[in-house]
């Protein structure tokens, strides 16, 4: 069994989003969260796959709209 760079990123994203909701602290999870977006951009585009990169990109404006933006 080979995996390549690509599924890397994807185990890497996946692993980075599950990561995120074992936190308490919502500015943690965003931080954590965004990280396993940006990561999984990277696989949508590695793929090349819109679907995966349009969601996750969106995503990402979420969090940091509410990382920078709307501080709570």
């Amino acid at each position: 069994m080979e995996i390549n760079p690509t599924e890397i990123v994807g185990y890497l994203a996946s692993l980075f989003v599950l990561l995120s909701f074992l936190n308490k602290d919502l500015r943690k999870l965003r931080i954590v969260n965004s990280i396993g977006c940006a990561l999984f951009v990277t696989y949508g585009v590695l793929l090349a796959s819109i679907p995966i990169i349009i969601t996750n990109l969106a995503i990402l404006f979420v969090n940091g709209y509410y990382l920078f933006i709307k501080k709570d």
